[in-house]
C-alpha cells in the first residue's frame, strides 16, 4: 500500500511495518481500561443488537425468505471453528451486523475495495489453509457471476466447499444505494428491454444453479426454511464442492440503522429524487464524527 492510503478514512494515519507497529502500539496502550460506565453501556447495547439480531433471523419472510433469515440459518448451522467467506454486495455489511463469531480466524469478510468475485476463490483460499473446517462461501448473484469458474477448480482439485449462493435476480446492493441518491436503480435488475424501452419486462430465465452443476458442483435448490436446513445438512455430509442456491427477496432488507453509506450525490440535477438525495447527503454530512483531530 501507498502512504497516501493510511489518511482516507479520517483516522490518525500510521505508515511502518504492520507487525512492528503493533507491538508499539500495544506498549503504548499498556494497561488503558475504558470508563465502567462505558463498558456497561457497551454490554447492554450488545445484549440489545442480539435481540435485534434474533428478531431478523426469525423474520419468516413470505414468499421469499429474507437475506437475513439464510445469515441466521447458515449461523445456526455453522461450528464455531467453521470459516465463513464473503466479499461484495450487501452480504458483507449484514454479516457485519449479524455473524457471531466464535473463534478466531473464523471470519474471512473482504470489505476494503468490494471485490466482486473474490468468494469462491477466497474460499479456496481458506480451504487450503485449513482443510479440516468446513469452509462457507456465502455469495449473491451479481457477485457469483464474476468468478463463478473458480468451482471448477475447487472439483479439480478435491476441494469441499459450501456455497451459499443468494440469487435475488440482479445487483440489490447499488440498486438499493443508486436508489437513494435519486437514481432509481437502473440497470440493477435482470430483466428484458420493455416495450418502453426500459428494463421493465419480465425476469431473466438466468438459471445459476444449473450453472454451478454444469461446472460439476453438488447442487441442493432450496428456499423455505425447511428446505435450507436441510440443504445445509446434506451439504455438510458431501465430499465435494456444493452448491446451495436461494432465491431471495431482495426488498426485505437488513437496516442501516444510525449509520449511513457516504458517497457523494449530484450538486446539480433537474430530478426531484436526486435534490432530494442531496439534501439529505448534506444533512447526513454534518452528523459525521473525526475520531482522531490534528493537533493544533
Amino acid at each position: 500500500m501507498a502512504e497516501l492510503d493510511a489518511h482516507k478514512h479520517a483516522a490518525l494515519p500510521l505508515v511502518g511495518d504492520a507487525k512492528v507497529t503493533l507491538a508499539e502500539l500495544a506498549q503504548r496502550v499498556g494497561d488503558y481500561h475504558v470508563s465502567a460506565d462505558y463498558a456497561a453501556k457497551v454490554e447492554r447495547w450488545r445484549a440489545e443488537w442480539d435481540r435485534e439480531s434474533e428478531r431478523i433471523f426469525n423474520l419468516q419472510n413470505q414468499p421469499l425468505i429474507s437475506q437475513g433469515e439464510v445469515i441466521g440459518l447458515v449461523h445456526a448451522h455453522a461450528r464455531p471453528e467453521d470459516v465463513v467467506v464473503c466479499a461484495a454486495g450487501s452480504l458483507p455489511g449484514d454479516l457485519h451486523k449479524l455473524w457471531r463469531t466464535r473463534q478466531p480466524s473464523t471470519y474471512h469478510v473482504e470489505y476494503g475495495y468490494s471485490c466482486m468475485g473474490y468468494e469462491i476463490a477466497a474460499g479456496l483460499g481458506v480451504k487450503l489453509a485449513a482443510p479440516e473446517r468446513e469452509v462457507f462461501v456465502m455469495v449473491g448473484d451479481g457477485s457469483y457471476l464474476m468468478m463463478a469458474q473458480e468451482i471448477i477448480t475447487a472439483v479439480q482439485e478435491g476441494l469441499k466447499l459450501i456455497i451459499v449462493l443468494l440469487d435475488n435476480h440482479g445487483f440489490a446492493s447499488i440498486g438499493g444505494l443508486s436508489a437513494s441518491l435519486g437514481s432509481v436503480g437502473f440497470g440493477t435488475r435482470y430483466r428484458f428491454r420493455g416495450l418502453d424501452g426500459q428494463l421493465s419486462g419480465e425476469v431473466l430465465p438466468v438459471d445459476l444453479a444449473a450453472n454451478a452443476a454444469s461446472m460439476g458442483a453438488h447442487v441442493i435448490r432450496a428456499n423455505t426454511r425447511a428446505e435450507i436446513e436441510a440443504a445445509l445438512k446434506e451439504a455438510r455430509s458431501q465430499s465435494r464442492a456444493t452448491v446451495i442456491a436461494i432465491e431471495t427477496n431482495r426488498e426485505a432488507r437488513v437496516g442501516s440503522y444510525e449509520s449511513s453509506w457516504d458517497v457523494p450525490v449530484a450538486e446539480v440535477s433537474t430530478l426531484p429524487e436526486v435534490r432530494n438525495a442531496r439534501a439529505a447527503w448534506e444533512e447526513q454530512r454534518q452528523k459525521e464524527r473525526h475520531f482522531f483531530q490534528p493537533r493544533g
